[in-house]
Formats: C-alpha cells, structure tokens, sequence
C-alpha cells in the first residue's frame, strides 16, 4: 500500500502498514490518514443502508446514546437523539428545516389545526371549492399538506354547532326534553303544515334553543373565566349568571350562485341565530358584568340556530 503521507510515497506491506504509519509522529494528532478499503464492496453513505444494516452499523454509538440518556436524561431516547439532530441541522444553518422538526417534536406540526383553517376560509369568504382549489396548489407547490382538506374542516365545523355538551336545568323545565345529546332537529318538527302557511317549499334544519345556548355558554368558558379573574369573583363560581341574549334573523341573499358546482337549489337562504351580548353576576346587591361583545353585529359572534332554504 503507498503512504498517503505528503512527501513519503512509500510503499508498505499490508501487514506493516499500521506500523509505518506510527513513524510519522508529526502527524499523529491531525489524522490525515484515509481511510483504507480492504478490498471489497465501497463503504455505502449511511442514509443509504437498509434499516437492518444502519442498525449494525451504529451498533456502538446507540449503545453509548442509550448509556447516556438513561444517565442524563432519564431515559429518554429520542429526545436525545432529537436534540442532536436540531443541533446539527442548526450547525449547518438549516434553520428552517430544524424549525419544522421542532414543531413536529412539540406535536404542531408543519401543517395549521382544521379549526384555524375553517376561520381563514370563513374571515376570506371563500367557497368550498375555491378553497378546495387554494389547498390543492399549496399542497403541488410545497410539496406539504399545510392546509387541511375540505373533509377535514367539515369535521371540525360539527364540533362548533350546538348539542355536545351535558348539561341539566335546575329546576327542570317544563315539556323540555331532558336529553342533552341533541344533534340537528327538522326545523319545521311540530308545525303544522298547509299550502297556505307555505307557499313555498322550505327545508329547514334547527337546533335545540337550551342546547344551542348551553354549548354557546360552553365555547365562552375562558372568556367568563377570565372576566371573573379580572374582577376577584372567583369565590362566586357557581352563580347565578345572567346572560342577555340577541335574538336575531339574517337573510343570507341568493345562494343560487354562490352554490358552485351540483344541482341548482332554490332562492333564498335565511338564518336564525342568537348572540350572547353579555353576562352578569349577582354579587350580593350589585350585579357585576363579566363579559361583553365587542362586536355584537358580527357574523363571527352569531350562533346558529336555524338554517332554512325557502
């Protein structure tokens, strides 16, 4: 074997070649030395082993990680294998990809909760197929799902609509049925239908009012927590609130066109909803308020209650 050594080009046994090497003491610390290939297959990047053969390889170095997070770490492997990538992503100044893996690491994700994008397609007035449309060429053009899918949103949309939350009404009230799972009722049940009532077809979908209502109270949680927080009531916890409520009646115009691609529907839409205007608490003599809209003509603070094609 010739010494890969400037200025010695010497030319070794195999069997010497280790101990010619140790004679060049000057070189000793710098590991200038290649490394030698017995003959044989070249040695394969890393990344492109099977899993069975980057095992066998880094045989010693998972021993010695394992050894030190159950000593340093309390056991935690993975965290310390996370955290030696991060650092050496960063160390190459990959940032933005480290960033995306710390996010996936404190269970974010690179992509944004369905919930956050039914708020963007609602704030942008978007259709479902332009949004649709929207999520698609995001998803071709980064090569990421950073965007949910429709099916997704529509997921997240049943779990703002009212009836998912228990509740029970002290005392109870009358002709009111005590179930509290209460999902989208027929919004004509109990009227009686004529011609004359109706002179046009109607297909209405409603909720529950107590349900609706309760899961509306339910959404403010944080909200009339922290308005009591902010007023030292939290010794008033269990009440009594007194909440004045918005009653209000909104014709969403001609959804013909807005309707985009499927059959077409009839003219009119109209919406009847309530908004929580605001909430009070009875302290003794006084009564306290503890939270108020802001924005009480908004659509975003309007909780459904009936959906009606006319």
């Amino acid at each position: 074997i010739r010494c890969p050594v400037k200025e010695c080009d010497e030319e070794i046994l195999h069997g010497k070649y280790g101990q010619h090497l140790s004679s060049h003491k000057e070189m000793k610390d710098r590991e200038p030395y290649s490394h030698i290939n017995k003959g044989g297959r070249p040695r394969q990047h890393l990344l492109s082993l099977t899993r069975r053969a980057q095992k066998h390889r880094l045989r010693e170095l998972k021993r010695q990680v394992k050894a030190f997070a159950e000593k340093e770490e309390g056991g935690d492997i993975k965290a310390v294998c996370m955290t030696l990538f991060l650092l050496a992503l960063r160390a190459k100044n990959e940032h933005r990809q480290a960033d995306e893996l710390e996010a996936i690491m404190q269970g974010r994700g690179s992509g944004l909760h369905p919930a956050v994008c039914l708020a963007i397609r609602v704030n942008t007035f978007l259709s479902c197929s332009q949004y649709h449309k929207m999520y698609r060429t995001v998803k071709a053009v980064t090569g990421r799902q950073i965007f949910q899918p429709l099916h997704a949103l529509r997921t997240a949309e049943k779990a703002l609509l009212p009836g998912y939350h228990p509740f029970e009404w002290k005392p109870p009230l009358k002709n009111v049925s005590t179930n509290t799972e209460v999902g989208i009722i027929d919004g004509l049940s109990g009227l009686p239908l004529s011609i004359d009532d109706y002179p046009v077809d109607t297909i209405a979908k409603r909720f529950r009012y107590d349900a609706a209502l309760v899961s509306a109270l339910k959404d403010m949680e944080e909200e009339i927590l922290e308005g009591m927080k902010a007023k030292s009531l939290d010794d008033y916890l269990s009440g009594p609130f007194t909440v004045v409520v918005k009653e209000s009646c909104d014709g969403m115009g001609d959804v013909s066109e807005k309707h985009g691609s499927g059959p077409a529907v009839p003219e009119k839409a109209v919406r009847f909803s309530f908004t929580v205007m605001n909430i009070a608490i009875a302290c003794g003599n006084e009564s306290k308020r503890i939270f108020e809209e802001v924005k009480p003509n908004s659509e975003l603070c309007c909780k459904p209650l009936c959906l009606m094609l006319a």
